[in-house]
């Protein structure tokens, strides 16, 4: 019963996800002003999703946990997915007609750092690397855990530097959020230099 409830989440999230990336296609409105090329965009990330998927659905890399814990780790696996949803889905409405699958800046970029981007500057890829740690919990495979951390989360990296050197150029604010705001997880702490 409880893989069957596991399975309905997990597709109700991956659905409306891919629902908000459509409407983002859609959206897309603004003239172009600066674009890079990146091998990091929703058809790269869309072929990670499918071989990880295949990973946890074919059972390759799974690890056999007592059962106690396997019931303890499924619902905390998908609170994770469901909030990593949540926070994928209020950013893409943050961002708007800013969004782009290439690294790209608009000729009327706006500078969004409210919503989830006051927490984290990369929401939308934060949220599905959290997704991924998630399903590892529900369907605890190392396979997976390690393609997410070796293979996902280092080309997550990638993008969001190629994004913020193009942002860092357009916006002179954007040093400072940086120095406020976590990539992938919010700071805890911020570090105030005192001038002497």
């Amino acid at each position: 019963m409880i893989n069957l409830i596991s399975s309905i989440v997990i597709s109700i999230c991956v659905f409306a996800m891919f629902v908000a990336i459509l409407i983002n296609f859609v959206e897309r409105k603004q003239k172009v002003a600066k674009q890079k090329r990146s091998v990091v965009e929703t058809g790269s990330m869309t072929v990670f999703f499918i071989l990880f998927y295949l990973l946890l659905r074919f059972k390759i890399g799974a690890v056999i946990v007592p059962t106690a814990l396997y019931y303890f780790l499924i619902p905390i696996g998908l609170i994770i997915i469901v909030f990593g949803c949540y926070v994928n889905i209020k950013g893409r409405f943050a961002l708007g007609q800013n969004w782009a699958n290439q690294v790209t800046i608009y000729e009327h970029q706006q500078l969004v750092q409210s919503g989830m981007y006051r927490f984290v500057r990369h929401p939308l890829y934060a949220s599905i690397i959290w997704m991924f740690y998630g399903a590892c919990l529900v369907y605890p495979n190392y396979l997976a855990f390690l393609s997410n951390s070796f293979i996902f989360v280092p080309f997550m990296i990638m993008r969001a530097k190629q994004e913020e050197k193009l942002l860092t150029e357009q916006f002179s604010g954007y040093e400072q959020y940086k120095k406020q705001t976590g990539m992938f997880f919010p700071k805890l702490f911020h570090h105030k230099h005192k001038n002497l």
